[in-house]
């Protein structure tokens, strides 16, 4: 084969399996984690239409919901987060889409909003579970304080920060009496990632949370576990993000 020929029949060969590769991610199960924003005063209200009436809707057009949550900061209170979970990037499209044309949400949206709108602003991010993330979500149904961790690495060193999740930390968490909930890594790009890890755990309360920490990083398998992982340069790019989250009354997870 002729060099002109066979460079171009290589990068019709990186073509066709980067095609394949983006079609079997839009085909594979994704989380979906969303934060809404409430204008001031508005939370209430929005808390009232998820519990009444969005939740079901959710359900109605084929999304799951994971979990519901507000942050323990009371400055932080204009926030809401949650998870849901779809079929495929495919199917949640779908899924939007058919929830957006219903008429009974264009109704209850209409009605909640007589006094003025709810939502400022809404972010949301498509996830993938890791390999070694719980094979399902732990059924929580007793009060816990929930934990989002995002961790941020330097260029090419997620495969190292998964590494050390996959064979070390979540062991380790364990030993210090956290439940780990869900790791993921964001679908897009522009999202991070390459280089994003998002996570939930599960404490007991809030002082439960901070007693594990406390220990987990005075512990010398962790220790000597985060040293040789980091001997050929720091995995961070910067420190770990860290929310600490309640459930709301009609979550899912407790």
């Amino acid at each position: 084969m002729k060099t002109p020929f066979r460079h171009l029949f290589l990068m019709l060969l990186a073509s066709f399996a980067a095609a394949g590769t983006a079609a079997a991610a839009d085909s594979a199960p994704v989380y979906e984690f969303r934060i809404y924003y409430t204008h001031p005063g508005k939370m209430p209200n929005l808390l009232k239409r998820f519990r009444e009436h969005t939740c079901a809707l959710f359900e109605k057009h084929g999304m799951v919901n994971v979990g519901y949550w507000l942050p323990v900061e009371a400055r932080d209170q204009d926030k809401l987060y949650y998870v849901l979970k779809h079929a495929s990037r495919e199917a949640a499209k779908a899924s939007w889409s058919a929830f957006g044309s219903d008429p009974e949400w264009k109704a209850v949206a209409s009605a909640s909003e007589i006094s003025g709108k709810i939502v400022a602003k809404v972010d949301s991010t498509f996830l993938a579970a890791t390999d070694y993330s719980p094979a399902a979500i732990p059924a929580l149904t007793s009060p816990h304080t929930y934990e989002l961790r995002i961790y941020t690495t330097n260029e090419g060193k997620l495969a190292d920060l998964d590494a050390r999740f996959r064979n070390h930390t979540l062991k380790l968490f364990e030993k210090h009496g956290m439940t780990n909930v869900l790791y993921t890594h964001p679908t897009d790009a522009d999202k991070g990632a390459a280089n994003t890890l998002v996570y939930w755990l599960a404490h007991d309360s809030v002082a439960a949370a901070k007693k594990s920490f406390d220990t987990f990083r005075a512990d010398p398998e962790w220790v000597k576990v985060r040293d040789a992982s980091e001997a050929n340069g720091k995995i961070l790019a910067s420190p770990p993000v860290s929310i600490l989250l309640t459930p709301t009354d009609f979550s899912v997870l407790k």
